[in-house]
């Protein structure tokens, strides 16, 4: 094969690797964000009364009444990661958690720098799946048939 009218020894090999390398490494990115959001939202299950009370004093989200806003974010965080690490309906749930991440960074008043440089990073890694899609591994390439 060529590139750049040069010849190169063995690109379809290196462009078949670096695919396989792009799918591994999107199925990493979406099990690492289900891992994050989805045993967050588990932990507010486990202790609904301290969830309650964490909406009332602690999280001022805006525009919401404390209990809806629990029970809405705890709902984000149980259903959309894991359509996200299934790969279903990719950008929706992308978008979702993107837009719940950055509710929950305004809505915590003391946001530790530790805790909002994590923050960043899972936006950051949301909105790679926003822009690429979840990889040739995901269940939205065979529903969709998208190659």
């Amino acid at each position: 094969m060529t590139y750049l009218n040069l010849h190169v020894p063995y690109l379809g090999h290196l462009t078949k690797a670096r695919s396989v390398l792009e799918s591994l490494t999107l199925l990493g990115v979406r099990f690492y964000l289900f891992s994050v959001f989805f045993f967050a939202g588990f932990n507010k299950l486990k202790d609904w009364e301290s969830t309650l009370f964490l909406f009332e004093y602690e999280y001022m989200v805006p525009f919401l009444r404390h209990d809806i806003a629990a029970y809405l974010g705890t709902a984000t965080e149980i259903a959309l990661p894991v359509l996200l690490l299934m790969g279903l309906i990719t950008p929706v749930a992308a978008i979702g958690l993107f837009i719940f991440n950055i509710v929950a960074v305004f809505s915590l008043a003391d946001m530790p720098p530790a805790a909002l440089l994590l923050h960043i990073i899972w936006g950051g890694l949301l909105f790679a799946l926003i822009l690429w899609g979840p990889g040739k591994i995901a269940v939205d390439r065979f529903v969709f048939n998208s190659h």
